[in-house]
C-alpha cells in the first residue's frame, strides 16, 4: 500500500509538469552522453546515444570557441541554443546553466551538461529524472546518463575517458560512450548516437569548424557505427588534403594523401581512383594502370568520369595515354 501511495503522490505532483513538458519541442530522449574539454588543444565535444530516433539533433550542441551543452531527459531542446549563447556573452558553464535553469518549470525532470571554453563545467540531474540517473564530473568533463539499466554507466564512461587520455580526443570521446554502453546503457536499448567536436576558437568561417560532426540516426548497434564513421572521417581527411594538394599542383602529397587514405579502406573504390589518377599524373603510368583495370571493372562510370578530367586539368597525360587507360 506505501508504495502504491507513493507513486500516485509522485504522478499528482508532476502531472502539470509532464503537461508542459511532454509535448513535441520537448521530446523524452533518456540517454547517455559526454560534454568535454581536451586539455591539450583546447577543443571541445558533446556526444551522445540513445534509444531515441536523431538524438544528435535534440541533445548535443557545441560551437567553435564558445563550448558544448548536453541537454536531455524530458529535453527543453531551448537549451542548447540559449546555453551557447549565454557562454558566448561572457557567462561561465555553471552561470549559464543557473540561467536557463532558474525560470524553468521543469527543471526537475532535466538533465544538462555544460562545458565552456575555459573547461569549467557545470551539471544539473533532476529529481524527477528516471533511474538509474547519474553524472559525475573530473577535469574539463562530465559524463551523465539518465534512464540506464544499471547504476555503473557513469562510473564507467568517466573511467574510460580518463584511462584513454592518450588517444586523440575524438576517439577518447567515443570511448566513453562505449564504455557506457557496455555497462548496460539505456534500459530501452539501442537506435541513434552523434558526436561534435569544434576547436578551441572561431576564425570567423562557422563553415569550416566542426571539426567532427557526426550522426547516426536509427541503427540496431549505434555507437560502432557512429565508431566506423569517424574512422571513414578520419579517411576522407587524408582526401581533401590530397584534393587540397593537387589545387596547389603538388602530385608527391597529393599521392601521400590519397594512398594514407586508401591504405585505411583498401575497398573504397573512390580513394583507389583518385590514387590511380594521382599516379598517373606523378607519371608512374604503369602502376596506375592495373588499379585502372580493377576500379573500371567494379564499376564503369569511373571510365567515363576519365574522359572528362582532362579537359579541366585533373588528369595530365598524353593522349595515347589516355586512350591505353580507357581501352581497359
Amino acid at each position: 500500500m506505501k508504495k502504491i501511495v507513493i507513486v500516485i503522490t509522485s504522478f499528482f505532483l508532476y502531472k502539470g509538469l509532464f503537461a508542459q513538458v511532454y509535448a513535441t519541442d520537448n521530446p523524452l530522449a533518456h540517454t547517455f552522453s559526454i560534454v568535454a574539454r581536451d586539455p591539450a588543444t583546447g577543443q571541445m565535444a558533446v556526444a551522445v546515444q540513445s534509444h531515441w530516433f536523431s538524438v544528435g539533433t535534440t541533445v548535443s550542441w557545441a560551437e567553435a570557441g564558445v563550448g558544448a551543452v548536453a541537454t536531455q531527459s524530458f529535453v527543453n531542446k531551448s537549451f542548447g541554443i540559449r546555453g551557447l549563447n549565454l557562454l558566448r556573452a561572457g557567462l561561465t558553464a555553471q552561470q549559464a546553466l543557473d540561467s536557463l535553469l532558474s525560470d524553468d518549470a521543469g527543471r526537475e525532470v532535466r538533465q544538462v551538461a555544460i562545458v565552456d571554453t575555459f573547461g569549467h563545467v557545470a551539471t544539473f540531474t533532476g529529481k524527477g529524472c528516471i533511474q538509474y540517473a547519474c553524472h559525475l564530473k573530473g577535469d574539463q568533463f562530465s559524463v551523465q546518463a539518465n534512464m540506464m539499466l544499471g547504476d555503473q554507466v557513469c562510473a564507467s564512461m568517466y573511467k574510460a575517458y580518463n584511462k584513454n587520455g592518450d588517444k586523440p580526443f575524438a576517439d577518447r570521446i567515443i570511448s566513453a560512450l562505449e564504455a557506457g554502453q557496455t555497462a548496460g546503457g539505456d534500459i530501452r536499448g539501442r537506435q541513434s548516437a552523434a558526436i561534435i567536436v569544434v576547436p578551441a576558437r572561431s576564425a570567423g568561417r562557422p563553415w569550416e569548424e566542426r571539426w567532427v560532426d557526426l550522426r547516426v540516426d536509427d541503427n540496431q548497434q549505434p555507437i560502432r557505427e557512429l565508431r566506423r564513421l569517424y574512422n571513414v572521417h578520419l579517411a576522407y581527411e587524408h582526401m581533401n588534403k590530397g584534393d587540397l594538394a593537387v589545387e596547389k599542383n603538388d602530385m608527391q602529397d597529393a599521392m601521400r594523401e590519397y594512398d594514407a587514405a586508401m591504405k585505411m579502406f583498401p575497398d573504397n573504390l573512390e580513394m583507389q581512383y583518385w590514387t590511380a589518377i594521382t599516379l598517373a599524373n606523378n607519371k608512374e603510368f604503369e602502376k596506375a594502370i592495373p588499379m585502372f583495370k580493377k576500379i573500371f571493372k567494379a564499376n564503369s562510370n569511373w571510365k567515363e568520369l576519365t574522359k572528362r578530367l582532362p579537359s579541366v586539368h585533373l588528369l595530365d597525360i598524353s593522349g595515347e595515354e589516355l586512350n591505353k587507360i580507357l581501352a581497359l
